[in-house]
């Protein structure tokens, strides 16, 4: 599903307009981007964490090439899922 028709499932799901689905999900993206960036988690109960973890830098190999390259430490955005998200997921 993409955000075109997740927008619609919102809007049709919780009786609103489409515009209202959609600055709510572009509201809680930019957010979440945000807080990130700032080295912060965003929890939401029943749903999943958002963190980040920093990545060592390391020796890496050009797939193309084959030539050697150092690759630069980063941050790496993570998300981990909670019981209800994925017991919803796995209803069977």
């Amino acid at each position: 599903m993409n955000k075109s028709t997740f927008v619609a499932h919102m809007a049709k799901q919780h009786k609103c307009t489409q515009a209202e689905s959609e600055k709510a999900i572009d509201i809680f993206v930019s957010s979440t981007i945000s807080t990130l960036g700032a080295g912060e988690e965003v929890s939401l109960v029943g749903f999943g964490n958002f963190s980040v973890s920093p990545m060592k830098a390391r020796a890496g190999r050009n797939p193309r090439t084959g030539e050697a390259i150092q690759i630069k430490a980063y941050n790496q955005p993570k998300f981990k899922v909670e019981k209800k998200l994925k017991d919803a997921c796995n209803k069977g």
